[in-house]
C-alpha cells in the first residue's frame, strides 16, 4: 500500500512538473493573447525537445509505428502511444551530436503527461489516430509550409479538395492546444471556427489552403500558429538598438517601432508587458522588427524599391499544382537521416517493440486511470529496447572490425610486399635467380642431346670405314657429313624433360654403344667420353638443385667434353685399321 502510493504521488507530480514550470516563466503578465499563446506552446515545444524533431522525421515515425495505415477515427492507448514517443526521441538521439544527446526518458515522460492532459482529460486512456497527428505535426520543428501541406494532406480528398468536415475535425484537435496552456477563452474551438476561416462556400484547393492559413494577418482562430513559428525564428536575433522603455543597450528577439512617435522603439519584453514611456501610448501603432538593418541597407533597399529593382511584394508560398497530392506519410521513400544498416536495425527493433507493446496492451485489461498514469509498467519495455538496441550496435560494430581484419588479411602478397622493401627485393632477386638457372639448364640439356647427335654421326663413319677396304684412303672417308642439329631453345621456359629425355632422336647405334659390352678399343673410347659426360651433367643436376654459383665451371667441363669428343673423330678419322 505504501509502495502503491508512493508511485501515485509521482505520477501526479510527472503529470504536474511541465505544468508548474510554466507557470513559473510567468507568461501570464504578457497582455496579449496571441503573444501569450504562442510563447506558451513555445515552451512546451522546447521543454519537450519537440522542437529538435523536423515534420519530415514526423512523418516517418507516424509510417514505421503503422500510423498511416489506420483509420483517423482508429483509438490507440497510452501503452501504444508510449512506444511511438520512445520511438520518436530515440531516433532523434540518434541524429544528435554525442556532445547534444537528451534526456530520452525524461522527453517522453513530459510529452506523455502534456497529451494526456490535452486530449484525454476525462481519463478513457485513449484518443484518436488523427487527434495525436495533428498535435504532433503541430508542435514539432520544421517549417510551417511543410507542416501545412502534410495537413491539407490528410484532410483533403483523392481529388485534392479540402473535406470541410475533416478540417473542422483538425480544428477542434488543434485548439486543444491553447486550451491546455489555459487560453482556451481566446482561441477555443467553436461552431463557427470553419466559417471565420473560409467564409465561402468553394471548392478548397492546396493552394487556396495556403493562401489563407499563411496571410497577413492570418484567421483568428490560429493566428498564435505562425506566431510561434516566428518567435523560433527571432530567438537568436540580436538588435544593437536601445529600449526607449527599460534602456537595454541591445535586444534580442522582436522589435517594436512606433508608426507615431518618431524614434521610439521598445524590446519585445516591454511591449509584451504594454510598457510605454513620454509621449508614447499603447493604443499607437507599432510595427514588429525580425531583424536588424543598418542605415545604410535601408537606404539602398529604399532606392532598390523606387527604382522597380525588386518586387514590391512576394507572394508567401510558392504555387503548387493543381492536381491532387497523394498523402505525405513517405511509404514509398527512404529515409534520408538513416543511410546505414544500422540505423535500419534500430527501426526494426523499435517496429517490433511498438507491436508487442500493442499487443500486450491488448491482452492485458486494465483500468483507464492506470493506462494512462501508470508509466512504470512500460518502463522496463523501454529499458529492454535499449539494452536490444545497445547489444545491436556492438554486434555490428564487431561485425564491421572482423570485416576489416579479413580484408586485411587477404590482401594479396605483393601489396604486402610494398610495405617492406626488403622482402620484396629479395622476392625479386630469388625469381630472377630461378629463370637464370632454369634458362641455362635448358641450354646444356639441349647441348648434351647435340653431342649425342655427334656420336652417332661418328658411329655412322666407322661404320662405313669398315665396310671400305684396307687401302682406302680416310680423306675420302671424311667427307661423310654429320648431321648438326640446330638449336631452338626458348629463353625463360622452364624444362619439364629429365636428363633421360635428352637421348629422344638419337639413334640406334649410339643406344647400342652405350647399352652393349665393347669389344673394340675405339668403341671403349666413346664409352669413355660419354660416361664424361653423363657425368658432367650428374655434377650440373646436383648443383642446380643446391642453387650454386659454379654454373660456369660445368660449361667448361662441357667444353673439355666437347674438345675429347672432336679429339677421338679426329682420331677416328685417321684410324684405319680393317680389324675394326
Amino acid at each position: 500500500m505504501i509502495e502503491e502510493g508512493s508511485k501515485s504521488s509521482k505520477s501526479m507530480v510527472e503529470k504536474r512538473q511541465l505544468f508548474m514550470e510554466m507557470r513559473a516563466q510567468n507568461f501570464d503578465v504578457i497582455r496579449l493573447s496571441t503573444y501569450r499563446t504562442a510563447c506558451k506552446l513555445r515552451f512546451v515545444q522546447k521543454r519537450c525537445n519537440l522542437h529538435l524533431v523536423d515534420v519530415w522525421n514526423m512523418i516517418e515515425a507516424f509510417r514505421d509505428n503503422g500510423l498511416s495505415t489506420l483509420d483517423h477515427n482508429a483509438e490507440i492507448n497510452v501503452s501504444r502511444l508510449e512506444t511511438i514517443l520512445s520511438s520518436i526521441f530515440y531516433q532523434l538521439n540518434k541524429r544528435l551530436p554525442t556532445t547534444h544527446q537528451i534526456n530520452v526518458e525524461q522527453s517522453i515522460g513530459l510529452l506523455l503527461n502534456f497529451i494526456v492532459a490535452t486530449y484525454d482529460s476525462e481519463g478513457h486512456g485513449k484518443l484518436t489516430v488523427f487527434a495525436m497527428k495533428a498535435m504532433l505535426a503541430t508542435m514539432c520543428g520544421g517549417k510551417i509550409l511543410d507542416k501545412l501541406r502534410y495537413i491539407f494532406s490528410q484532410i483533403s480528398d483523392s481529388n485534392g479538395v479540402m473535406v470541410y468536415a475533416k478540417f473542422d475535425q483538425f480544428l477542434r484537435e488543434v485548439l486543444k492546444l491553447p486550451t491546455a496552456v489555459f487560453e482556451g477563452p481566446s482561441f477555443g474551438y467553436t461552431e463557427h471556427s470553419v466559417r471565420t476561416c473560409f467564409p465561402q462556400q468553394k471548392k478548397i484547393l492546396l493552394n487556396t489552403f495556403l493562401d489563407v492559413l499563411m496571410a497577413d494577418p492570418p484567421p483568428q482562430y490560429l493566428v498564435w500558429l505562425p506566431l510561434m513559428h516566428r518567435l523560433a525564428n527571432v530567438e537568436n536575433v540580436f538588435h544593437p538598438v536601445e529600449c526607449s522603455y527599460c534602456r537595454s543597450e541591445s535586444m534580442m528577439g522582436f522589435r517594436y517601432r512606433c508608426q507615431q512617435c518618431h524614434g521610439y522603439q521598445l524590446c519585445q519584453s516591454c511591449f509584451w508587458r504594454g510598457h510605454a514611456s513620454g509621449p508614447h501610448s499603447n493604443q499607437h501603432q507599432m510595427k514588429e522588427h525580425s531583424s536588424w538593418k543598418s542605415p545604410a541597407k535601408k537606404l539602398s533597399h529604399a532606392i532598390s524599391k523606387s527604382l522597380g529593382c525588386m518586387p514590391i511584394g512576394e507572394p508567401p508560398h510558392p504555387v503548387f499544382p493543381e492536381a491532387a497530392e497523394r498523402p505525405q506519410d513517405l511509404a514509398h521513400t527512404t529515409t534520408l537521416e538513416s543511410p546505414s544498416r544500422l540505423d535500419e536495425e534500430h527501426r526494426l527493433i523499435a517496429r517490433y517493440a511498438a507491436r508487442l507493446a500493442a499487443e500486450a496492451s491488448n491482452s492485458t485489461q486494465c483500468p483507464p486511470t492506470d493506462l494512462s498514469f501508470n508509466f512504470d509498467a512500460n518502463k522496463q519495455q523501454r529499458q529492454l529496447i535499449a539494452e536490444l538496441e545497445n547489444k545491436n550496435r556492438e554486434i555490428l560494430q564487431e561485425i564491421q572490425r572482423l570485416r576489416l581484419e579479413h580484408e586485411q588479411a587477404s590482401q594479396p602478397t605483393p601489396e604486402k610486399a610494398q610495405q617492406n622493401p626488403t622482402l620484396l627485393a629479395e622476392l625479386r632477386l630469388l625469381r630472377h635467380r630461378k629463370d637464370e638457372l632454369e634458362r641455362r639448364m635448358s641450354a646444356l640439356q639441349e647441348s648434351r642431346r647435340e653431342l649425342m647427335v655427334q656420336l652417332e654421326g661418328l658411329m655412322r663413319l666407322l661404320k662405313s670405314q669398315t665396310g671400305t677396304s684396307p687401302h682406302s684412303s680416310p680423306s675420302h672417308s671424311a667427307s661423310c657429313t654429320m648431321p648438326m642439329p640446330i638449336r631452338s631453345t626458348s629463353a625463360g621456359s622452364t624444362p619439364t624433360h629429365t636428363p633421360q629425355d635428352c637421348l629422344a632422336g638419337v639413334g640406334d647405334d649410339v643406344l647400342d654403344a652405350f647399352s652393349q659390352g665393347v669389344p673394340r678399343n675405339l668403341r671403349n673410347d666413346l664409352l669413355v667420353a660419354a660416361d664424361s659426360i653423363t657425368n658432367t651433367m650428374s655434377s650440373l643436376v646436383k648443383e642446380l638443385h643446391s642453387v650454386d654459383d659454379g654454373l660456369e665451371e660445368e660449361e667448361e667441363n662441357m667444353r673439355n667434353g666437347r674438345e675429347k669428343v672432336s679429339s677421338l673423330k679426329h682420331s677416328g678419322k685417321r684410324q684405319s685399321t680393317p680389324s675394326f
